[in-house]
């Protein structure tokens, strides 16, 4: 039920993220915002996007009119490798946009960021003030240019390469990053760290709203019908460097645990090639095993079989570490991040202060496992509801709408 009170007159929007390449917690929130916006009733012009591969989203995703940078013409193995053209992706996305807002006016544009996409603008160059209202839906100042950049670096002649390129190009891009903040006129942090990123970064406040986490999917096992909980733990995670897939694995191995790894990534191979290094240093016997993508329906299985939730990365949000509780699935996580926002300790589970697999492994012997723990996860995952998300986006646009 739609509150009369956020009630709007129907709008023309634009959307704009930065690229379409697989199915994560980005675009499940870019999925919530096309829901809601629809649901008032208001027109999406199109999405534009630096990079579409044309895989599968969502329904309501793959459903928009694109609007796509060249850059998309290249292999997609080079997207990583055109930093130093995202800029000059996003001026075309820009000009396309104010083709289009010339010919039907757009009464708001709202982007999802994380890399360059927040500088789009229908103007030829970003004003102090945006002629268009411009609401940025921010999941992280790039990292890369800002937090952890010395995360993106990686062994082997392409990870030398790629560090001396983003070492390079880092200050020209930076001062591009920051002065193109100007084209945002209110943004959205999406988590607490986020927001004291961004006023960090690009000295701006903002507004935080979670993101939305399917809570009436990710829901705890039928106790009725389900068998007990195994003793596996369980990460789902894209396999790239900042992830720390690494220390999950050692930490496993160091406690004798199984881990099961859900996700793919460009670090596939290296991270496989880790555990089996990592089981025969510590002579362990836990099993390591690498799940690839799943389907909602076996990660929902997963969530709900597993003992605990491994989150050894520092996340601006992280909705697996939420799907995890939603489940009734403790989480350890690092004491860091989005993760302050979304796990009690010793009650939905457990923070490590260092980035060592020793701190996680023994992090993991004060898991909480009382019986009333499932019930703490489930009732603190409610709180980043879709049904949250959307009233308080709702509310967000009609003020935007309201004072500009």
């Amino acid at each position: 039920m739609i509150d009369p009170s956020t009630q709007q007159p129907h709008l023309r929007i634009a959307l704009a993220h930065d690229w379409l390449v697989a199915r994560r917690g980005g675009e499940l929130v870019l999925d919530a915002i096309v829901n809601t916006v629809l649901a008032d009733q208001h027109t999406i012009s199109a999405l534009y996007c630096m990079f579409d591969t044309g895989v599968p989203i969502t329904p309501a995703i793959d459903n928009l009119e694109k609007t796509i940078s060249p850059l998309n013409k290249l292999p997609a193995s080079l997207r990583r490798w055109q930093l130093f053209r995202y800029p000059n992706a996003v001026r075309y996305l820009s000009q396309q946009l104010a083709r289009h807002h010339q010919s039907t006016p757009i009464d708001l544009i709202i982007s999802t960021h994380s890399a360059a996409i927040k500088a789009i603008t229908p103007s030829s160059t970003p004003p102090a003030s945006p002629a268009v209202p411009h609401i940025c839906y921010c999941h992280t100042p790039a990292r890369y240019l800002w937090s952890q950049t010395s995360a993106y670096t990686s062994p082997g002649f392409k990870g030398r390469l790629r560090t001396l390129g983003l070492r390079t190009a880092t200050p020209t891009l930076r001062k591009w990053d920051f002065a193109s903040a100007d084209a945002v006129t209110d943004f959205i942090a999406n988590s607490t760290h986020t927001a004291e990123q961004i006023k960090e970064h690009y000295q701006r406040d903002s507004t935080i709203i979670h993101p939305p986490v399917r809570t009436n999917f990710f829901v705890p096992p039928d106790p009725e019908t389900s068998k007990p909980r195994t003793d596996a733990l369980l990460l789902v995670s894209a396999l790239e460097p900042y992830k720390r897939v690494d220390l999950a694995i050692e930490a496993a191995a160091i406690a004798n645990r199984e881990l099961l790894i859900v996700g793919t990534g460009s670090h596939d191979s290296q991270l496989r090639r880790h555990a089996q290094r990592t089981r025969a240093k510590y002579g362990s016997r836990s099993l390591i095993r690498f799940l690839g993508h799943r389907t909602d329906a076996q990660l929902l299985a997963h969530y709900q079989s597993a003992s605990a939730f491994l989150f050894p990365q520092i996340e601006d949000f992280g909705i697996t570490a939420v799907e995890a509780q939603a489940t009734g699935c403790p989480v350890i996580a690092r004491k860091a991040g989005g993760a302050l926002d979304t796990v009690i300790e010793d009650s939905t589970g457990v923070f490590f202060d260092d980035p060592t697999a020793e701190s996680i492994a023994q992090a993991i012997t004060r898991l909480p496992t009382d019986a009333h723990t499932p019930k703490r996860c489930r009732s603190n995952a409610l709180r980043f509801s879709e049904n949250v998300f959307s009233e308080k986006l709702r509310k967000l646009i009609n003020q935007t709408r309201q004072t500009h």
